[in-house]
């Protein structure tokens, strides 16, 4: 496969990593799971159990779980077609994934905002018809 194609693999790979390590660690519909996890994260009687936990609370933390997956599922290598393809795809298919998120993040922050002001705005304009 072609350096090419490889890379085209790693930033369409990391577009479902990110989006499942997101939705887990974020979202409204995982937040009972994910309000347990924390809990046992602080309150787990072994270094284990809290490690074991935290990871479903960390975007970072549990996108490398989810890029092993992608890597089982696809066979990606990255550069070299021996093992060592699958270090460097994984550790490449991770960093791209977080960029991602962090660029989601951002944005969604810059959305909320705007909401925020639209929402004042408005406020502002009734108070002034009353007036």
């Amino acid at each position: 496969m072609s350096l090419y194609i490889q890379t085209l693999y790693l930033f369409l790979l990391a577009i479902p990593i990110a989006c499942i390590s997101w939705t887990v660690t974020h979202e409204e519909v995982f937040r009972e799971p994910r309000e347990y996890c924390i809990k046992r994260s602080k309150e787990g009687k072994t270094l284990l159990e809290r490690k074991f936990f935290y990871l479903f609370t960390c975007e970072y933390c549990f996108s490398h779980y989810i890029t092993i997956i992608v890597l089982l599922l696809t066979g990606y290598r990255l550069v070299m077609e021996d093992w060592r393809g699958y270090i460097i795809s994984g550790f490449s298919l991770v960093w791209v994934a977080n960029i991602y998120m962090s660029l989601f993040g951002l944005i969604r922050t810059d959305i909320s905002i705007c909401k925020m002001e639209i929402k004042a705005l408005d406020k502002k304009l009734e108070e002034d018809k009353e007036e």
